[in-house]
């Protein structure tokens, strides 16, 4: 599904004119048009970019399992290339939430073109399972990456994290949410609510857009 920027009228004309596209991935336990997807999808138009989102194919058979991850890719590069025949944007994100985010980041790893890498919630490790990091690939890729996760993500413990991050190279941007869990929930002890955290989301992307992303091609 193709959400076009809030600003815009003429969707699919605009998007090939001057649009960055973020093909954007649920989670594990979600699917497209679950509220962190749509909250995602609200935050990031609101800025000017195209959101496109999808279902694996597990998710469109009403299946609460994930696919093997060859699987999850192969689903992955089709929507890319169908994104591209399609949209032709001259910018192309893609990432998303959780396994999402982890399946495009190793598509993106085995060779897989685009501009950047959005990574929401990046699952480093199960939780409560910090000796089973999901990182090997991570060195591999070179474009622009910006990961954000929470300080009390219990699938990323931020330690492990920027032990990881540190080895990296300087296309990675590490973007820390203060007291968001890893469905980007703060208390409300915190003094700011989940949209807060999505604008946050939000502007932080668009920075990193015209920074990193923007400048490669300058």
């Amino acid at each position: 599904m193709f959400d076009p920027p809030a600003t815009n009228v003429s969707q699919t004309v605009k998007v090939r004119a001057s649009c960055p596209v973020f093909v954007c991935a649920h989670g594990a336990g979600g699917q497209m048009n679950d509220r962190s997807m749509l909250a995602i999808r609200d935050a990031l138009t609101a800025e000017g970019l195209g959101v496109v989102r999808f279902n694996f194919l597990y998710r469109a058979k009403g299946s609460a399992r994930p696919d093997p991850m060859p699987r999850l890719l192969s689903c992955w590069s089709a929507v890319v290339d169908r994104v591209r025949r399609e949209l032709q944007p001259e910018i192309l994100l893609l990432g998303g939430r959780s396994m999402g985010g982890r399946a495009a980041s190793m598509l993106v790893a085995e060779g897989a073109v685009c501009d950047g890498l959005l990574l929401l919630a990046y699952p480093l490790h199960p939780p409560g399972a910090t000796d089973k990091l999901r990182a090997d690939h991570l060195s591999k890729i070179t474009i622009p990456v910006l990961c954000f996760n929470g300080t009390r993500d219990a699938f990323c413990e931020r330690p492990l994290m920027e032990r990881v991050t540190s080895t990296l190279g300087s296309n990675w941007r590490m973007h820390w949410l203060e007291d968001a869990d890893h469905g980007f929930h703060v208390r409300k002890r915190s003094g700011r609510t989940d949209a807060q955290v999505m604008a946050e989301v939000a502007r932080e992307a668009r920075e990193w857009l015209a920074s990193d992303v923007r400048s490669q091609g300058a």
